[in-house]
């Protein structure tokens, strides 16, 4: 492989994995504030139990992938300055509005509502969950714009060697954006609630005695699963509608993970709204059906994987459709060593942090929820301590 076949392999290995984080925080953060807002309205035990048990899983989640997402931001220079050159005015606007939005807002929001669990006003604390929730959204939309503007370059026009916005508003709008982010939306929604009944059923297929807790947990995420898989499939249809002539066409690298995704896809679809939604009431009482589900946890990431996949290599050649193409794009005197070199150490890194980061979802989810970090009492944090 030369320095360009190992710059492209680079970038599509971090930006799976990174991906891999980012659909699940997508996913899990509305459902944790739709449980904190519950126990808000309520006042039940099961409810807060619930939202710190789940919110402790997002909390992991999002704190390891916040690493994986600097390596993204260091590619662009180190391996794409040709990009960075030609469309840096306007491919990087969104890009330092999702930087802002993910890194000061949405940071700060989680850190009140972690370090606020019982020093600030319920509705307060509920506010800041639902604040982390809508700038994800915010992030995810920011970084959509910035790859539809690959995708179709609208509002920029040519000026000398560099790309110059003149419509704001047709970046906004762009066509492939439109379609596109309700259905990244979708797929996340999706990814977290799967993980929710993959979970519960785990833990009721062991007789545990957090019965009630499980059968909750899997209740709500079949019907978060249902909304979520609803949206993906019918706005992954719409996307065809913006997208490029020819984009597909004689493409087999696209055309293979475009496929797969679809057909996964509708599979799924059918599976829980044929299957899971209609024995919602049955599904925590068959143990038979919890092997399956379990099973079904991780084919939301696969198929996450693979729309990504088919999404950007439908692109090649260009790196900006029609503009720039991915050899121009590169860093001028990149050599095979270097990007050999970078290659091994980003993907080290990153496998190492998605390796830990479901280790211990894993791990949380074995013990239930017990012993919980996440809003703990002083008295709770004092036990373990004195059962030794």
């Amino acid at each position: 492989m030369d320095a360009l076949d190992l710059a492209r392999l680079q970038f599509a290995l971090t930006g799976s994995l990174h991906f891999l984080f980012v659909v699940l925080t997508l996913g899990l953060a509305p459902l944790v504030a739709i449980m904190n807002t519950r126990w808000a309205r309520t006042g039940r035990p099961l409810f807060e139990r619930m939202t710190r048990f789940w919110g402790q899983i997002y909390v992991i989640n999002y704190a390891l992938g916040i690493v994986t997402g600097l390596v993204m931001e260091f590619q662009f220079g180190l391996s794409w300055s040709g990009l960075s050159h030609y469309a840096g005015d306007v491919f990087g606007a969104p890009l330092a509005m999702e930087t802002l939005v993910a890194f000061f807002l949405e940071s700060t929001f989680l850190g009140l509502w972690i370090f606020g669990w019982g020093r600030l006003p319920k509705w307060a604390h509920v506010a800041c969950i639902w604040a982390v929730t809508a700038t994800a959204y915010a992030s995810a939309f920011f970084i959509m714009v910035a790859n539809s503007f690959l995708q179709n370059p609208a509002g920029a026009v040519a000026a000398g060697d560099r790309l110059a916005l003149v419509d704001a508003g047709a970046l906004f709008t762009n066509k492939t954006l439109v379609f596109a982010l309700p259905h990244v939306l979708g797929a996340g929604l999706f990814t977290g609630a799967m993980v929710l009944v993959g979970a519960s059923a785990y833990q009721l297929r062991r007789r545990t005695h957090e019965q009630e807790f499980f059968t909750r947990s899997m209740k709500t995420g079949i019907v978060a699963a249902a909304v979520g898989i609803t949206l993906t499939v019918a706005y992954g249809y719409a996307q065809f509608g913006g997208i490029q002539d020819g984009k597909f066409d004689d493409n087999p690298a696209a055309a293979v993970p475009l496929g797969l995704m679809m057909e996964g896809g509708n599979l799924l679809s059918m599976v829980v709204l044929l299957f899971m939604l209609p024995l919602i009431r049955k599904l925590p009482r068959w143990r038979w059906a919890h092997p399956l589900l379990m099973a079904l946890t991780p084919v939301p990431f696969v198929l996450a994987i693979l729309g990504w996949l088919a999404r950007e290599l439908g692109r090649q050649p260009w790196m900006i459709w029609e503009k720039l193409t991915v050899a121009d794009a590169m860093t001028p005197g990149l050599t095979t060593g270097m990007v050999t070199a970078s290659l091994t150490g980003f993907v080290a890194v990153l496998g190492l942090l998605a390796v830990v980061d479901y280790v211990l979802i894993a791990r949380v989810v074995r013990r239930g929820p017990r012993d919980l970090t996440l809003g703990a009492t002083a008295t709770e944090q004092r036990s373990p301590a004195l059962s030794h």
